[in-house]
């Protein structure tokens, strides 16, 4: 299969039921039959089974239901889990265009904005191999098919003493149908007003239930097409003279060059003009438009087999299977490479298509004449799961399985020019200008100088492969011990086993630096894991004055890493109902992150990473200015500008990395003044040491130039150097290590109400998060970053507040909603107060859905996301579409329709 189509239209509406698992206890009753005929469940956040009766909120929890799932028309969980207001920071998605550091076309979720691999997913209570090409970091939302999905539970609280390493931020937990009978089909189309970004899915669901078990399979198939960025922001802006314009790339079609004499020209540009032209170079007249080689959304094709089953061994004993498959093609275009950026060219004063008379060199070629490039990916996911569960009496159950999941990738590059080539044909010992020649002769300075047979014979694909590879054996018991005057203490304890490991191996050429892309040394290395964890359930007291109920929850896991030692976390809450109305509940917990195999084993690599240099026009700042002060302490020439917008950065692994350590606290309350309205308020704080740290280039630069005297540490020659005669950085690192502190702060509040209005039933669900701190603490005794409230260039946005809002109708067969999600305004961490695009102003999306169920077996649903076509604001720091990719909707105004039917 080969890609062709682009990104899943963002779900237009996620109507959330707000803190679901917050819900009040059902009041006692000395009916204990009644009690007793409740079915036990399990909550994300907590591994003990108890009734429904005897449910107490573990943590915030928002839940996100199969009809909200169908509602929205999404065809990617990632849609759907990336709007929630607790999600913020980076995370990989179709518009994010060089999503690098987890693979190409991986999609993830960003609790807290704490990053992917504080996240811990899990499918039906239990974990997920990593999904990319290649030692990556984090699951792969693409792999899990949306319509198999019966509910995704969100823990927005620290678990590591309940699930282990990694949730720290929290825990997404997606739940999937068991029991489906008869056969499921849906059809999805959709595609934005300007007639791109097309959608399409096809959904098959088939369930079997029976006194000897039960079957449920599906297979899901999902396609999106691209939407060029140049439709969508027509070229690259900055700012100039006060103005926004089109600057472009530094690296030209004609090939910029400097000159013996320190003279910077640029070659030929116009197609058929004087081939030994040449001028003074002007980044107004000569720069490249990169965004109609480029996309805004990028395709992606999903298909996805899956099957759950039981078989019913004893009345109370069952052998249960989860199998799942996926595969995924996406690809993004890239604009034609440029030479100059990893090795440079030196051409004589006296070489033949050399016409400065002077020796040179050329600092950048774009391979304008060679086509774009294209980055494809072929990514295989399949996860096994084997067990079986059973039940002890009336009060006790139990489980062991095996999980399995692998993943395995290929992905590569088209029209990558091999550097030793290039070398060779300016070599005019070695080439030849012959018709035929084995190595013909070229011709770098000026636009159309380069003849079929150079290219051909320059430029070739890359070809890399990967994956990662899980194997975990648990068991599970849960129940309760004995009574106490308050009620039964409940209990869980188990045991895991678990093997990850990961490898990736570059194309050769990209591993010997031959290859004109960031090089890249091969990754391997894997780790085990023997866990054992305890959890209770305490009733302390009961039905007293203010206290309807008090219940102590504690957990606590010891850890043994074959690469790190042991490790232990606890937990500890009280859940108070005061009375039940009105409940308050607190948790304390710790919680641990283990380095991944890309940040322990992972080469170093160098990457054209996005990068503002402070130093850039500084001479027309102030003198006074402490960034002006210090450029030109620094001896940074005056009137130097930086010439495009990215510089070659040094990142890659550390084998030399430990465990993360963190401290999360939880306050809340969940009020009821009427059954049809529940109101939540949840408090969290977090606290994260020896935190794994990879500082954006030019956080590291704003903040050195910002220091007086340039004291601070990230103006070592550790973190960049430059280039004494130009100026230009030449060196800049960026790679991990366990110097950080990270601390976060804030409030989630949420709300639902349900009434009537006309005979209509009527919600209204709301979430509210306002971050109130978030500071970073590079190194110790540094001073903290704040990214409270801001854009950042490499981490995405931290804005104080985002918040979703649901309406949903319903009347017979119609229903209805209308959503609107709102991201508030962010200050660029890395502008001056007066740049243009310092500050994003707030914006709001609005999305509207509505269905008609013709029968009990066909439904329609049409919907419009973002109905008024708000656009994204212009964020500095970023360059692809002049915004943040990773936050503001590039789409604009796109319809869906659906239709399913169920016989």
């Amino acid at each position: 299969m080969t890609m062709n189509t682009a990104q899943t239209a963002v779900a237009a509406a996620v109507l959330l039921l707000v803190n679901n698992a917050l819900a009040q206890e059902v009041p006692a009753t000395a009916n204990s039959a009644q009690t007793t005929s409740l079915e036990k469940v399990q909550i994300t956040g907590s591994r003990i089974n108890l009734k429904q009766a005897q449910l107490s909120g573990v943590g915030p929890v928002t839940m996100i239901d199969a009809e909200t799932i169908q509602r929205t028309g999404a065809i990617s969980a990632e849609t759907l889990l990336q709007r929630l207001p607790a999600s913020a920071g980076t995370a990989g998605n179709q518009t994010s265009a060089y999503w690098t550091g987890n693979g190409y076309g991986t999609t993830q979720v960003n609790l807290r904005g704490l990053g992917i691999n504080r996240t811990l997913v899990l499918l039906n209570g239990r974990r997920v191999v990593n999904g990319g090409t290649g030692a990556n970091s984090s699951v792969d939302l693409n792999m899990i098919p949306v319509a198999m999905i019966e509910r995704i539970e969100v823990l927005k609280d620290g678990a590591s003493a309940i699930y282990g390493a990694d949730a720290v931020a929290g825990v997404v937990n997606i739940i999937t149908k068991t029991g489906l009978k008869g056969v499921e089909a849906s059809v999805r189309y959709g595609e934005t007003t300007r007639g791109d970004g097309d959608e399409k899915a096809v959904d098959l669901s088939w369930g079997l239930q029976g006194s000897a078990g039960s079957l449920v399979t599906g297979i899901n198939y999902s396609e999106s097409g691209a939407i060029n960025m140049a439709s969508r922001a027509p070229c690259g802006l900055g700012e100039v003279n006060g103005k926004l314009e089109c600057v472009g790339s530094s690296a030209t079609i004609g090939g910029r060059a400097r000159l013996a004499d320190g003279q910077r020209v640029n070659f030929n540009q116009t197609a058929g003009g004087n081939p030994s032209a040449y001028e003074t170079y002007s980044a107004a007249k000569h720069n490249y438009n990169s965004n109609p080689a480029l996309n805004a959304v990028n395709p992606i094709k999903r298909l996805g087999l899956s099957a759950f089953g039981t078989v019913n061994l004893t009345s109370d004993t069952q052998l249960f299977t989860e199998m799942l498959f996926s595969h995924r093609e996406s690809n993004q275009l890239a604009t034609p490479g440029s030479l100059g950026v990893y090795r440079p060219i030196n051409i004589a004063a006296n070489h033949p298509t050399n016409p400065t008379g002077q020796s040179l060199v050329l600092e950048r070629r774009r391979l304008e004449e060679g086509g774009t490039r294209t980055f494809s990916q072929e990514s295989n996911i399949f996860r096994v799961v084997a067990g079986v569960k059973g039940s002890i009496g009336n009060n006790w159950d139990w489980s062991a399985a095996v999980n399995w999941g692998r993943n395995t990738g290929v992905d590569g590059t088209s029209n990558v020019a091999n550097l030793d080539r290039v070398d060779q044909t300016l070599d005019r010992t070695k080439c030849a200008t012959t018709a035929g020649a084995a190595i013909p002769c070229g011709n770098y300075l000026g636009y159309g100088n380069l003849t079929p047979e150079v290219l051909r014979y320059i430029l070739t694909n890359t070809r890399d492969t990967g994956g990662n590879d899980q194997k975990s054996l648990s068991a599970n018991i849960s129940g309760e011990l004995f009574m106490l005057p308050a009620g039964p203490v409940g209990f869980a304890a188990g045991a895991e086993a678990r093997r990850e490991s990961g490898w990736r191996d570059p194309d050769n050429l990209t591993v010997i630096g031959v290859a004109n892309t960031n090089r890249q040394d091969p990754i391997a290395g894997s780790y085990t894991a023997r866990e054992v964890y305890a959890e209770l359930a305490v009733p302390l007291l009961k039905r007293l004055p203010f206290v309807e109920s008090l219940q102590f929850n504690t957990a606590a896991r010891y850890s043994d890493y074959s690469l790190f030692g042991s490790k232990s976390t606890y937990k500890a809450g009280l859940d108070w109902q005061v009375m039940p109305s009105l409940k308050f509940r607190s948790n304390v917990s710790s919680a641990f992150r283990v380095p991944n195999i890309p940040e322990l084993y992972g080469g170093v690599s160098e990457g054209n990473l996005t990068t503002t240099d402070p130093c850039s026009n500084w001479s027309a700042l102030p003198t006074t200015s402490v960034v002006s002060q210090n450029c030109r302490a620094a001896g940074v020439p005056a009137g130097f500008r930086q010439l495009g917008n990215t510089i070659l950065t040094t990142v890659g692994g550390n084998p030399k990395l430990e465990p993360e350590d963190a401290k999360t606290m939880t306050a809340g309350v969940v009020w009821s003044p009427m059954k049809t309205l529940t109101l939540t308020f949840d408090y969290y704080n977090i606290k994260v040491t020896n935190a794994i740290q990879s500082v954006a280039g030019s956080t590291k630069l704003a903040t050195c130039y910002n220091t007086p005297g340039l004291t601070h540490i990230f103006c070592s020659p550790a973190s960049f150097t430059r280039n004494k005669t130009t100026g230009e950085i030449d060196f800049l690192s960026s790679q991990p290590v366990n110097a950080a502190d990270e601390k976060i702060s804030g409030f989630d509040v949420g709300g639902l109400y349900e009434f009537n209005v006309a005979g209509f039933t009527t919600t209204l669900s709301a979430e509210v998060s306002h971050l109130k701190n978030y500071q970073v603490r590079p190194f110790p005794s540094a001073d903290a970053i704040d990214y409270t409230g801001k854009t950042t260039g490499g981490r995405g946005s931290y804005t104080q507040w985002r918040s979703l809002t649901s309406l949903t109708v319903a009347k017979g067969p119609w229903s209805g909603a209308y959503t609107m999600q709102y991201i508030g305004a962010a200050d660029d961490i890395n502008a001056a107060p007066t740049d243009i695009g310092a500050r994003a102003q707030a914006v709001t999306y609005h999305s509207a859905q509505l269905k008609f169920a013709y029968s009990k077996q066909l439904d329609l649903a049409v919907g419009v996301d973002n109905l008024f076509d708000k656009k994204a604001p212009f964020v500095k720091s970023y360059t692809d579409a002049n915004t943040d990719t990773m936050t503001y909707d590039l789409q604009g105004r796109r319809w869906h329709v659906r239709a399913g039917y169920r016989w």
